[in-house]
C-alpha cells in the first residue's frame, strides 16, 4: 500500500537496525560495523553484517540486503505493508491505513480469530459426547487431559457439516472457511467439513496464532493423517509443530521428529523440547526458525527407510551450518513372534520408558557418524573389494569436512570399521580433500576468466547491457548515498541516461528524497524496491567508494555515464561487451581472429 511517505520516514528513524536486528541474531562489534551468523541461510562463519551509520545489513553468504523494513519482511516472511505494521507495532506507532489495505489486514485477522474460535469448538466437543470416540482414542493411546489440554486438542464429530453450521451461525462466511481450508467445495454447489472423526490438532505459530490444524483419523480410513492446506496465514514450510511449546525449553537442544502425535508423547514424557515439521521434509525456512532458539539440534526420524532418507537430507541442509547435530536411531523391536519392527519416538516410549529414552538421547551421534555407518552398512566389509569401495565413498564424504583434525579423527574411526591400515586411509581422504579444493579452485578459475559472469548481478531481471556505464552509475549511486552534500544544485542526469534501469530509478528516488527534504538513506527505499532489487543496490553499496576528492569522482563517473548514452545513442557497441565477444571468438579458433 501507498503510506505517507513522512510517516515511513519517522518509522524508520525510530527503528535502529542495531537494535531490530540485535534481537534476532547476536551481533559482535568490529570495526565500524557488526557482524553475526546469517539468519537467513546456515552458516558457522559470521558474514552477516549490519552498519549502523548507513542504517543496512547486508550478508556477504546469500547475498540479501536492505533496510531494517526489508529485514523484517525476510525474517518474519512479512510482505511490504505488513512488515511496516510489524515496526509500527513495535515503535508504538499509529498506521495511516487505506481503505483496501485496512480491509487485507482485516481479512488476514478474521482467519486468524475463525482459526481460533474453530480449535475452541474442536477443544469443546472434546470434552461433550460427540467427543466420547476420541476421547476412548487418547485413552488407548496413554495421553493424559492435562498434555490434551496444553496442546489444545479437539475432536471433528462424524458429522458433514457440524463447523460449517456453527462457525457459519457465530457470522462467518462461506468463502472465510474456503480461505481458511476448514470446508471443502464439492464442485456442485454444495459445501462440507474437511476434518470428520478426527483427533484434531490445532497448529500454533510462535506468536501464539492457530494457523491451521493437524488430524488423525480414528478408524482404518484413509488417510490416516491430514494437515490443513496452504492459506494466506498457513505455509508448512515455515512452521514446526510444538515450537511454541518447545521455545520454552530449559534442556539445551530441540529435538525433529517425523509425526505430531511423537511431539505429544515426547512432551509429555519430559521432553518439552521435541518439534516435528508438518508433513514435509526439514526445509531452509524452518533451519532459520530454529536457529531463533537453538544452536543445537538432534534428529529423531523413523528408522525405516524414509526415517533414514528424511535425516539425510536434514544433514545435507544443514552441513557447515551453525549448528551442532546429533542423530538419535531408535532400535528396531522385537514383536512376540520375533519379528524386528520399526519403532518411532511415540512406540519408544511406551514400551521402554522415558529413563531409556535419555540414555538414548545422550549417547545419540552426531551427524558424520550416522551418515558414516549408513555408508558401512553398504558392504560387506570382510570382502576386499568390498573395503576398496567403501574407501573410496568414505574418503569422499570426510573430504567433505572443513576441519581437518575432524577428518583425521574420522579417518582412523573409518579405517578401524574396514580393518585397513590408518595410514592407509588417512591417505585415500587427503587425496580425496586435494581432488575436491581442485575442483573447486577450476569453478573459482572459470568465474574469474568469465568477466561478463563474474561482475554481472545474479537475478537475470537487473543484467546490465553496458558494463562500462553501469560501473559509473554503481559509483553515481555510492558517492550520493554516502556524502549529500555532493548532490548538484540541479539533476545532471536523467533516469533515461542510465544504462541500468534499476540504477536509474534509484538514482530518480534519490533525487526525489534530496528535493522533498527527506533523508537520502537506502533504508527509505523499503517500500519502492522489490527484494530482489534492494538485495542488489545494497551490494552495490557494500562497494568501497571514497568521498574523498568526491565532487571529482561524481563528475568523472558522470562523463562516462553521457559518453556510454551517446555512444548508445549513435549505435556503437559496447566496447567490454565487444572485447568479451572477441576474446570468445579467439579462444574457438585457436588464436586467430577473423575480422
Amino acid at each position: 500500500m501507498a503510506f505517507p511517505q513522512s510517516f515511513l520516514d519517522e518509522l524508520v528513524s525510530r527503528c535502529d537496525i542495531v537494535d531490530v536486528v540485535g534481537s534476532y541474531v547476536q551481533l559482535t562489534r568490529k570495526g565500524a560495523n557488526l557482524f553475526g551468523l546469517c539468519p537467513f541461510h546456515s552458516e558457522k562463519t559470521g558474514s552477516f553484517s549490519v552498519s549502523p551509520d548507513k542504517q543496512i545489513y547486508y550478508c556477504f553468504g546469500c547475498k540479501k540486503g536492505g533496510g531494517v523494513v526489508n529485514f523484517i519482511m525476510e525474517e518474519e516472511n512479512l510482505d511490504f505493508p505488513d512488515a511496516v505494521r510489524f515496526l509500527a507495532k513495535r515503535a508504538g506507532m499509529d498506521v495511516p491505513e487505506e481503505e483496501g489495505d485496512r480491509e487485507a489486514g482485516r481479512r488476514r485477522a478474521r482467519l486468524l480469530e475463525l482459526n481460533r474460535e474453530a480449535a475452541r469448538f474442536y477443544h469443546q466437543l472434546l470434552q461433550q459426547p460427540p467427543g466420547r470416540a476420541v476421547r476412548d482414542y487418547l485413552d488407548r493411546r496413554q495421553i493424559r487431559w492435562n498434555t490434551a489440554v496444553k496442546f489444545g486438542m479437539g475432536a471433528s464429530p462424524n458429522a458433514w457439516d457440524a463447523l460449517l453450521n456453527e462457525m457459519t451461525s457465530r457470522g462467518y462466511g462461506k468463502s472465510e472457511l474456503l480461505a481458511a481450508g476448514l470446508i471443502v467445495d464439492n464442485k456442485r454447489g454444495g459445501f462440507y467439513d474437511k476434518f470428520r472423526n478426527r483427533l484434531m490438532l490445532p497448529v500454533i505459530d510462535t506468536r501464539g496464532d492457530v494457523v491451521a490444524f493437524g488430524s488423525r483419523v480414528l478408524d482404518k480410513s484413509e488417510p490416516k493423517y491430514m494437515n490443513s492446506s496452504e492459506t494466506p496465514v498457513y505455509s508448512k514450510r515455515r512452521v514446526l509443530y510444538g515450537l511454541n511449546l518447545a521455545k520454552k525449553t530449559k534442556r539445551p537442544n530441540i529435538i525433529l521428529c517425523e509425526g505430531n502425535l511423537d511431539i505429544v508423547t515426547l512432551h509429555q514424557a519430559g521432553f518439552d523440547n521435541a518439534v516435528a515439521s508438518m508433513g514435509t521434509a526439514l526445509t531452509v525456512e524452518q533451519t532459520r526458525l530454529l536457529s531463533r532458539f537453538t544452536k543445537e539440534l538432534v534428529l529423531c526420524y523413523d528408522n525405516d527407510n524414509a526415517g533414514k532418507i528424511a535425516t539425510e537430507r536434514a544433514l545435507q541442509i544443514l552441513n557447515n551450518s551453525e549448528f551442532t547435530v546429533k542423530v538419535l536411531q531408535l532400535p528396531r523391536r522385537r514383536t512376540e513372534d520375533g519379528e524386528l519392527v520399526k519403532q518411532d519416538a511415540d512406540d519408544f516410549i511406551k514400551n521402554q520408558g522415558p529413563g531409556a529414552f535419555e540414555r538414548l538421547l545422550s549417547g545419540s551421534e552426531n551427524g558424520v557418524e550416522f551418515r558414516m555407518a549408513q555408508i558401512a552398512a553398504k558392504y560387506d566389509l570382510s570382502d576386499d573389494q568390498s573395503r576398496v569401495a567403501y574407501s573410496e565413498e568414505i574418503s569422499v564424504l570426510l573430504a567433505s569436512l572443513s576441519n581437518a583434525v575432524e577428518r583425521e579423527i574420522y579417518a582412523a574411526r573409518a579405517a578401524e570399521t574396514a580393518k585397513i591400515p590408518p595410514e592407509a586411509m588417512k591417505l585415500e581422504v587427503q587425496r580425496a580433500f586435494k581432488r575436491q579444493v581442485s575442483r573447486e579452485r577450476r569453478a573459482e578459475l572459470r568465474k574469474d576468466l568469465n568477466p561478463a559472469v563474474q561482475l554481472q548481478p545474479k537475478e537475470r531481471t537487473l543484467r546490465y547491457e553496458n558494463m562500462r556505464s553501469a560501473r559509473a552509475e554503481e559509483g553515481v549511486l555510492r558517492l550520493l548515498l554516502l556524502d549529500e552534500s555532493l548532490f548538484p544544485a540541479a539533476p545532471p542526469l536523467e533516469e533515461a541516461e542510465f544504462s541500468s534501469p534499476l540504477l536509474g530509478k534509484v538514482f530518480g528516488l534519490l533525487w526525489q528524497a534530496r528535493e522533498a527534504g527527506r533523508p537520502v538513506t537506502l533504508a527509505a527505499l523499503a517500500g519502492a524496491l522489490s527484494p530482489e532489487e534492494m538485495n542488489h543496490i545494497t551490494a552495490v553499496c557494500q562497494q568501497p567508494e571514497s568521498a574523498k576528492n568526491g565532487r571529482q569522482a561524481l563528475a568523472d563517473y558522470i562523463a562516462v555515464i553521457l559518453e556510454e548514452w551517446n555512444r548508445r545513442n549513435s549505435g556503437e557497441d559496447d566496447p567490454l561487451a565487444a572485447a568479451i565477444e572477441k576474446s570468445k571468438k579467439k579462444k574457438g579458433t585457436g588464436g586467430k581472429l577473423h575480422g
